[in-house]
Formats: C-alpha cells, sequence, structure tokens
C-alpha cells in the first residue's frame, strides 16, 4: 500500500538562499548539510521514497525533517539544546578567575597556578578551573623564552635579511651559514633498550664524553642541499678554511650571498681581508640575538632530533663520520625551508608585542 501524502512542502527565497549558503559553509556540521539537502530535496516535488533513495538515508529520516521544517521553518533543522543540569558557575566566577589567574600572584611563594591552588583560591574543584583554562588557553605550567634584539640596525638588517630570501639575487647563490659548535660525543652508560609494543625506547640519563666537534654548514635556500665541514676548534681560521670550501663548491660564474650572525670569528681582520680578494662574497649579518632569521638554524633543528638526540658515539671521529653520512644522505634529496614572512610582517608583530609589555624599552 502506498504511503501517507508527504506534507506539501514550499520555499521562499529567502530560505532557499539559508539552505544553499549552509551547502557552501566549510565550518558547517555534516548533519546540518544533510538536512539541508533533504529540505531542497523534497521542495523540488520529490517523494520521500525518492529522496531517500537519491541522498542514501531512511525513508523515516526525510519524513521528520520534512515534518520538521514545514512547522519551524530554517529554525527546525538546527539542533536544539539539550536538557541538562543548570549551570553551577556562572559567567562573573569565570570571569574573577581567569582575571586571578592572569593578574595574581598564588599564594604561600609559589611560582605559578596549580589547578590545586586555584581551586582553593577560587571555591571551585580542580576539574572546573582545568576545564576553564583550557577553554581560554591558560597554562600556568608552561614557560616559555624570548628575547628582542637591541641592535640599534635590527630594522635595516630584518629587511636585508628577509629580502634576499624573498628576493634572491639572478645568477647568485644564497647560503645560509653558521657553526654548530660543541657537538660533543656521548655514549650511554649502559646499553639503549629497544623500542616493544606499548613501552617506549628507554636509554640511561647518565652519559660518558669522549669529546667535542664544531660543524661548519651553509644551507642552500633555493635547493635545501648543504655544504658542511667538520672543525675541532672554532675559530676564525676555521671560518676561513671553510670559505674556501664553499668557493671551491660553486662555480666561479656565480655570486654568492651569505646569511650569518654577528659572531666576531665572522669579522675579523683576516677574514676582511680575504673577502676583499674574492669580491664575489657578499656578507649579510643577522641582527644581534636574533638568530631564528638564519634559515640554516632549522636544518640544525632537522639534524638534532632526527640524528644527534639518540645517538651514542664513542669517539669525536666516530662522530663526525655518522654526521657526515647522514648529511650526504639528506643532500641525496634535499628538501628546501620556504621563507614566507615579509619583513613588514615581522615588524608589525613585534611591534605588536611590545604594545603589551610594559617599559620593554623598544
Amino acid at each position: 500500500m502506498p504511503g501517507p501524502k508527504p506534507l506539501l512542502l514550499e520555499l521562499s527565497d529567502h530560505e532557499r538562499r539559508v539552505l544553499r549558503g549552509w551547502l557552501r559553509k566549510q565550518s558547517a556540521s555534516q548533519a546540518l548539510v544533510l538536512r539541508s539537502r533533504i529540505v531542497l530535496a523534497c521542495a523540488e516535488g520529490l517523494s520521500n521514497a525518492q529522496v531517500a533513495d537519491d541522498l542514501g538515508v531512511s525513508r523515516e529520516t526525510v519524513r521528520k525533517w520534512r515534518s520538521r521544517f514545514v512547522a519551524d521553518r530554517v529554525e527546525g533543522l538546527v539542533d536544539r539544546p539539550r536538557a541538562g543540569a543548570p549551570r553551577k558557575i556562572t559567567d562573573e566566577q569565570v570571569e574573577a578567575l581567569v582575571a586571578r589567574t592572569l593578574g595574581q600572584s598564588p599564594p604561600a611563594g609559589d611560582s605559578h597556578w596549580s589547578t590545586r591552588s586555584m581551586a582553593g583560591a577560587a571555591g571551585m574543584s580542580q576539574s572546573a578551573v582545568s576545564r576553564i583554562w583550557r577553554a581560554f588557553g591558560l597554562k600556568p605550567h608552561i614557560v616559555e623564552t624570548w628575547k628582542l634584539s637591541t641592535d640599534p640596525q635590527f630594522v635595516t638588517k630584518v629587511r636585508d635579511v628577509v629580502g634576499i630570501y624573498l628576493a634572491p639575487p639572478e645568477n647568485a647563490l644564497v647560503l645560509a651559514v653558521d657553526e654548530k659548535s660543541q657537538i660533543q660525543a656521548l655514549d650511554r652508560t649502559q646499553p639503549v633498550l629497544p623500542m616493544a609494543p606499548t613501552v617506549p625506547a628507554k636509554m640511561t640519563h647518565d652519559y660518558v664524553r669522549h669529546g667535542t666537534t664544531s660543524l661548519f654548514a651553509a644551507l642552500d635556500i633555493a635547493s635545501g642541499s648543504v655544504i658542511a665541514q667538520h672543525y675541532r676548534r672554532h675559530r676564525h681560521q676555521e671560518f676561513l678554511r671553510f670559505l674556501k670550501v664553499i668557493d671551491a663548491a660553486v662555480p666561479q660564474h656565480l655570486e654568492l650571498h651569505l646569511v650569518l650572525d654577528n659572531y666576531a670569528t665572522h669579522k675579523t681582520e683576516p677574514v676582511k681581508k680575504w673577502l676583499l680578494r674574492h669580491p664575489r662574497f657578499h656578507l649579510h649579518f643577522t641582527p644581534t640575538s636574533a638568530s631564528w632569521l638564519n634559515l640554516v638554524e632549522r636544518w640544525f633543528a632537522e639534524l638534532t632530533c632526527r640524528k644527534l638526540r639518540r645517538s651514542a658515539h664513542r669517539s669525536v671521529t666516530e662522530l663526525e663520520r655518522d654526521i657526515r653520512g647522514w648529511t650526504n644522505e639528506w643532500n641525496t634529496n634535499p628538501r628546501p625551508f620556504v621563507w614566507t614572512k615579509t619583513a613588514d610582517d615581522i615588524l608589525d608583530t613585534l611591534a605588536a608585542y611590545c604594545t603589551r609589555i610594559n617599559d620593554s624599552g623598544h
């Protein structure tokens, strides 16, 4: 037997625009999108059975949302608030807790608030404090380090370095150059225990030192390949030797633009005299205390996380051989680190941050 005749459903122009807008809205829930499709299909005069087959849902689902729309129109498609216990914490209490977290020191001389100490001070449960902190992104137990450069030429140097990243000169190679000094050859006092199901790898916290080495590296910002060389010392003599390695490795017809930090070995008289004799080298210095501008630091982070942090070496020679092998493997499939922020973006962000700090001096 045929079912009951479906309710007549007609849409106004406004309702049709709203429903189609929900279909295009990326943040709309899948449930709301499906309900909009059902109503739009029903408005075309299709039966419940046809709509159910086309959209892959049950007839009862189509019948439910057709009826809900006829009764309540667009508002009927939105989920209604569910019944539950009334709120026990008012907006004023939440505001007071957030203000106390941001503006007051905890009792008993503690360095930061904990959920336990805040719960006692605010007269709430620890779980309530934890929920409020999560909602507002407050993490009193975490401290991040930062430092703003006091270089008087900060703005000029930022524009220079970022400009050469975003618009490299033609017929030139841009290299981010730096040294990772005092890399220690460390050996664990006991063997590393391998990872097992539900159990991470384990290593002893103590270690034996077997000496140090310094790694000089030049990152090609265009290709991501790296020129690297180990030296046991970290002086201007070693930096000069590394400049000669770069000079020999890069074709002579290319100009060389090197991004460097302000380390003293980069500015000694022997280095300056050598650069005068090799005019294709052009140096661009990052501001003081702004090594984050040097892209090779990002490559050093990869080296540390993927190779050094969990390695064990019984000699400096073994350490250097291991790093050299990892670097060679990197260069077989190099991946450049793409700089995206403009100098204006960086300076605007720092300016906005400084305005939030009393007596920042910037």
